[in-house]
């Protein structure tokens, strides 16, 4: 149709908006080999042959190019609700319209990937004890052709022993990679943060380096909260895909020690209900419910001494400000989607931990703390992710990076039917409003174990010494990456409607 055919078909219509999106059409579809093409849907690419079409979600695209005759287009296939399996669609293109292929493919790609970076450089470390021995076999079968295929460059490192990943990651070129991935559970992204923040230029490597886990462990808290799964392959798309987003760190000082935690800080029933049932780790993710349910049972209580710096004292108000950040993206997170330049020798991050505020465990409390006695604490469970563990979202309020703890207190004399609902109130993702659940959102805090000198005291799932310790939060410390740059991924989340 001619632009005067067009003005006598509808006198009313821009000719210009016409002719673009005719143009826009015909960049958008790309005619292949003898009856078919490919179109650049609205989230998906559409593959048009003869007698079938399909759909190829662009999450799901690993890369394409161009050969001597045909394009190429690797993607990841679904072969079941939490596998994929690489796949590869080849169409013979004519080498007349080679330029306007070239265009094409380039389109497919910014599609593909958005704002997460491609071909990403990662370094991988293989726990060879993760997963009851396979996470080798997951490595070979499920993760590295989906890095292959997307063309990330990959360096392979077997860990040997408890605290190897602390020395590697403190060893390693942070100029020479962008991701630490870990075949693990929850311990190995532990040990790589606390390598990182060895390095005397912590906050540098702990910008450049985005740590990662692809799930080997038991728990795998760590990719649910960032992935929404525990399936190796599935998160190794997401890995390929995801966007670098800053996360909070929390220093932990005990003794002469500082270290930094990721995950989560526990004392009680919970801490005891995951370090005291390590000989039970053959009942898989049901161990964790059966040392829970037991020390709920029989009421356990751990007295203790506490101090709490509150941010955010009241369940209204701390929905609020969980809506609020869901809504608003921060300045920090638009930093964060901005390309890290190679040259950080004038930011702040070149030093080393950033100090801390509040002092440590040797220090006299803070002036504007009071410390207050608990004899009939139950839990003291405090988190930075909303999984701690597989259909477990504990900490339903809490962000990657709005520069706060979240903090869970329950007594540990409620009634047995009390502390049952609790239970099944956390894979129903209820907790949060359950009246005997105290929950605060926190800059530090002081606790101090009374009575037991062998109880437990868990740091990210590892045990430390039943002994007082101090945490605080720095902000957006750490970089990790998520499906969306500012949220983590919570099926169902109940407690408001994210934006």
């Amino acid at each position: 149709m001619s632009e005067a055919d067009f003005i006598t078909a509808d006198p009313f219509a821009d000719p210009s908006v016409h002719s673009l999106q005719h143009d826009t059409e015909d960049a958008s579809t790309l005619d292949v080999g003898r009856n078919a093409s490919l179109t650049l849907g609205t989230d998906s690419l559409i593959v048009l042959e003869t007698k079938t079409t399909r759909a190829i979600p662009f999450f799901h695209v690993l890369w394409v190019e161009l050969e001597e005759f045909d394009i190429v287009i690797h993607y990841a296939h679904q072969t079941s609700k939490d596998v994929v399996r690489v796949a590869i669609i080849r169409y013979l293109v004519d080498k007349l319209d080679r330029s306007k292929t070239s265009q094409w493919a380039a389109k497919l790609l910014d599609k593909a990937y958005g704002e997460s970076q491609r071909n990403k450089r990662v370094k991988v470390l293989i726990n060879p004890f993760g997963g009851k021995g396979s996470a080798q076999k997951w490595y070979d079968r499920d993760i590295e052709p989906i890095f292959l295929a997307a063309r990330c460059t990959v360096d392979v490192e077997r860990t040997r022993f408890k605290g190897h990943a602390v020395e590697i990651a403190n060893d390693v070129d942070i100029e020479a990679f962008d991701v630490i991935a870990t075949c693990s559970g929850d311990g190995l992204p532990h040990e790589v943060f606390n390598g990182l923040a060895r390095k005397s230029n912590a906050r540098r490597a702990l910008r450049n380096i985005a740590v990662v886990q692809l799930p080997c462990g038991t728990g795998n808290a760590m990719s649910w909260s960032l992935n929404g799964t525990d399936s190796t392959s599935l998160a190794t798309l997401c890995i390929v895909k995801g966007i670098r987003t800053p996360m909070d760190l929390v220093s932990i000082t005990q003794g002469n020690t500082r270290t930094l935690s990721f995950l989560s800080q526990a004392v009680g029933q919970i801490a005891e209900s995951d370090l005291g049932t390590e000989h039970l780790r053959w009942l898989g993710d049901a161990r964790f419910n059966y040392g829970i349910l037991t020390r709920l049972l029989k009421k356990a209580i751990y007295p203790c001494d506490i101090a709490i710096k509150v941010a955010i004292n009241s369940k209204p108000d701390i929905k609020e400000h969980f809506r609020a950040k869901c809504a608003s993206r921060t300045s920090l997170e638009e930093h964060s989607r901005k390309p890290v330049p190679r040259d950080l020798s004038r930011l702040d991050g070149e030093l080393g931990l950033p100090p801390l505020r509040f002092g440590t465990i040797a220090d006299d409390l803070p002036l504007d703390w009071n410390l207050i006695s608990y004899d009939r604490l139950g839990n003291f469970y405090c988190g930075n992710m909303v999984y701690v563990a597989a259909k477990s979202p504990f900490f339903a309020a809490t962000l990657p990076h709005d520069g706060l703890m979240d903090l869970v207190t329950v007594d540990g004399d409620i009634s047995r039917t009390a502390a049952i609902k609790l239970l099944l109130a956390v894979e129903k993702n209820k907790l949060f409003d359950m009246p005997l659940v105290n929950y605060q959102k926190i800059l530090g805090y002081r606790i101090i174990p009374r009575g037991s000198k062998d109880g437990y005291i868990s740091i990210d799932g590892e045990r430390v010494p039943f002994a007082p310790f101090q945490a605080e939060v720095h902000h957006g410390l750490g970089t990790v990456l998520s499906r969306n740059g500012h949220s983590y991924e919570a099926e169902g989340l109940s407690l408001v409607d994210r934006v």
